[in-house]
């Protein structure tokens, strides 16, 4: 019996360790812990998911960052997600397991619930977030806890969906971002300091970016902690 991981990010992968992974490829945390670096979009989520209960991982975790929806929602906020609205459907979190970290870790940080949407393109504008938030009532939003809630569900696995607020909803992401981004979810140094040279400007609202994501990544080290606590279903 093991709990699998799916992580989607670079940055997202170093709470849980230093170890250097390739996309798509998993390693043993310890005996009870597999991880597996996906990259960033719902099918590298669910080609990931899927490697992970094929080396015998009997429950899932999504782990990493999300967008707020909800304007309550401040970057480095934790959000342990009730239900997960993917591909016109709706999928469970497993609510004992939820309901139980929940309790666990709301005595050493705050913890938000509710409703998360997958997209599988980026929503870089505020409006566009606001737009969700007023269609679906989901609190937050990102490219992967959908597909790995799909993957759960279809092998009738518990899915428990762990995620840091990054960006704020009243956020547009700075285009610098979403164009340098490459399909394993890294920012390609290259296209982005070509687009920042073309539209200076951006810098403060990468900077600002920055913060927000280092707050997630601190909230997501301080839940790593109790990662043994985490994984006991």
């Amino acid at each position: 019996m093991s709990c699998g991981i799916v992580v989607a990010l670079p940055e997202e992968l170093l709470t849980l360790t230093r170890r250097k992974l390739a996309q798509g490829e998993c390693f043993n945390l310890n005996d009870d812990i597999v991880v597996a670096y996906a990259g960033a979009g719902p099918n590298n989520a669910a080609n990931a998911a899927r490697l992970l209960i094929a080396k015998g991982a009997d429950r899932l975790v999504s782990w990493g960052c999300a967008a707020a929806l909800s304007a309550q929602l401040q970057p480095g906020r934790l959000v342990i997600a009730d239900q997960i609205f993917f591909d016109q459907q709706t999928y469970e979190a497993d609510k004992r397991w939820s309901h139980k970290l929940r309790s666990r870790l709301s005595e050493r940080l705050a913890v938000g619930n509710g409703n998360l949407v997958t997209e599988s393109r980026i929503v870089a504008l505020s409006s566009d977030k606001k737009a969700i938030q007023r269609t679906t009532g989901a609190v937050a939003l990102d490219m992967e806890s959908g597909a790995i809630a799909k993957v759960a569900s279809q092998s009738n696995l518990p899915c428990l969906v762990l995620r840091a607020i990054a960006d704020p909803v009243s956020m547009d992401l700075p285009q610098a971002v979403v164009r340098a981004m490459n399909d394993q979810g890294r920012v390609e140094l290259g296209k982005l300091l070509r687009h920042l040279s073309i539209h200076p400007w951006e810098i403060p609202a990468l900077i600002k970016l920055g913060l927000h994501f280092n707050a997630a990544q601190k909230t997501l080290k301080n839940v790593a902690k109790h990662l043994n606590e985490i994984v006991i279903y």
